[in-house]
């Protein structure tokens, strides 16, 4: 579907994102009625398998080697929002290289920190020992709470994660994450961008790489694999439009998942309602199109190109949830950044979350995630308000979903699997992109931002031509600028 319309201030490529924001909270009502875009649409797709995984592949999870009853454990725990259902289940990372893992029991102390019996919970989870891992949950579930202190509300959620993956839940709990609500979402979102830089500096960096390259084009198209509610898009709108000259005629590709129901792309739709709104706001021409497919299912004529633009390619943080070969044979990350290159765009921009729980062997993913979420949580802690509900909110209904996801589901239904910055760059330069040089004018203005309005453990790095963003030494965000090769 195709939608039209037709001062000097410097601008900080995210401040008009608040007003944007605040003006979706108080002028659409349905958005109490409408559960999360994103998150809903992660439910769909981790439910859906394609015709040949369910006629030729086997199931990607291993077989169980013990059967456990879902049910005993469940009356044991039974704290969390939804009934769970009685069900036999299997506890991943029993089997390595085709062998059984040894079972090593381990003494569990009575007085130790939460992040350590998490630890030990997790060890015994991937040597199959139930008995242990139900002693160390209760002993966890003692001593954690939602509104305690960092560690203690981070052993809450993966404490609900750990139960849904011995119930065999895990996937249903994670869909109903799905019944949040978008203005809930939403409002605990602008809690996270104002206690953080992460997401404030990778629209600066963005938008202000593709507004210098864009810099003298009377015509620029944005493709954005991602889009959601486009967040990122205000900014640039507003700083093309004080351009010298007038601004150019700017066209936005939004891609995002479909979403279940009889309108599997309103929602997509929704958010270029919105944007032409901006656009006209700031006398900017503007045209935009929405597409609701799997990225790997996007064909060019979808796209519309127009060899008089420039074409700029989009996609930050979401690529984490594309699933990887471990799962699907046909390589989709791949095919996504070869289909782009394909495009020959001008600019690919590429932000990817910074993980190393992805792992397929579950000792060594729970373990990753439980030192990633210390460090969100830990972030949390320091920048916020320790009784403010939009961060127990925020911390619930993201980092707790994706906590669920990581820790208690398997195969197609675990749709968030990050990679490493280092990884992306091997799979972008395999697909023929070359990377682009850092502006230091830009990282220069990133970095005052950061060292003058966020706390002093907030880090901003360079690294081979990547945008790093971090907290307390601990890498969790990069951005880069790609270029197809020219031998493509």
């Amino acid at each position: 579907m195709v939608l039209s319309s037709s001062g000097s201030e410097k601008v900080d490529y995210f401040d008009g994102v608040f007003n944007y924001l605040n003006k979706m909270l108080m002028e659409e009502d349905d958005l109490t009625n409408k559960p999360c875009m994103f998150i809903d649409s992660l439910a769909l797709q981790a439910t859906e398998r394609s015709f040949y995984d369910v006629l030729v592949c086997n199931p990607p999870e291993t077989e169980p080697l013990e059967i456990y009853d879902a049910a005993v454990l469940c009356d044991d725990f039974n704290r969390l929002s939804i009934q769970y259902k009685s069900r036999s289940s299997s506890l991943g990372g029993l089997i390595t290289d085709g062998k059984p893992v040894k079972k090593r029991r381990k003494k569990v102390v009575e007085m130790v920190d939460p992040t350590e019996l998490l630890m030990q919970c997790g060890e015994a989870m991937a040597n199959g020992d139930t008995t242990e891992t139900v002693q160390i949950l209760k002993m966890i579930r003692k001593d954690s709470s939602p509104l305690g202190n960092s560690s203690k509300r981070m052993a809450h959620y993966f404490a609900n994660a750990i139960e849904a993956r011995l119930c065999g839940t895990g996937p249903e709990i994670y869909r109903a994450f799905s019944s949040t609500s978008a203005a809930q979402i939403l409002k605990s979102y602008k809690a996270y961008i104002t206690a953080c830089p992460f997401h404030r500096m990778s629209n600066i960096f963005a938008n202000k790489s593709i507004a210098k390259l864009a810099n003298t084009t009377n015509k620029l198209h944005i493709i954005d694999f991602g889009i959601l509610y486009g967040f990122q898009w205000p900014c640039i709108i507003q700083g093309l439009s004080l351009r010298p000259g007038g601004p150019p005629k700017l066209r936005i590709t939004g891609i995002d998942l479909p979403q279940p129901g009889l309108r599997p792309a309103q929602r997509v739709e929704d958010t270029g309602c919105r944007l032409i709104k901006y656009a006209k706001r700031f006398n900017v021409p503007f045209e935009y199109r929405a597409i609701a497919k799997t990225w790997e299912n996007v064909k060019i004529e979808d796209l519309d190109i127009d060899p008089e633009e420039m074409l700029v390619v989009n996609s930050v943080y979401r690529m984490r949830n594309v699933l990887d070969e471990t799962v699907v044979e046909n390589r989709p990350r791949d095919s996504v950044l070869n289909f782009i290159r394909k495009l020959k765009p001008d600019m690919f921009v590429h932000g990817v979350l910074n993980g190393t729980y992805n792992a397929t062997y579950f000792h060594t993913r729970f373990r990753q995630a439980v030192l990633h979420f210390t460090t969100l949580f830990d972030m949390f802690e320091a920048t916020a308000e320790h009784d403010d509900e939009d961060r127990k909110l925020f911390e619930q209904d993201v980092f707790g979903r994706d906590i669920m996801n990581v820790v208690a589901c398997e195969g197609r239904s675990r749709v968030e699997r990050p990679e490493m910055y280092r990884k992306w760059e091997m799979r972008n330069l395999k697909a023929g992109f070359v990377q682009m040089e850092l502006d230091s004018d830009i990282m220069n203005e990133v970095r005052a931002k950061v060292e003058r309005q966020y706390h002093k453990d907030f880090v901003v790095h360079e690294d081979n031509n990547w945008m790093l963003q971090g907290w307390k030494g601990r890498v969790l965000y990069a951005l880069s600028l790609w270029k197809p090769g020219n031998c493509f």
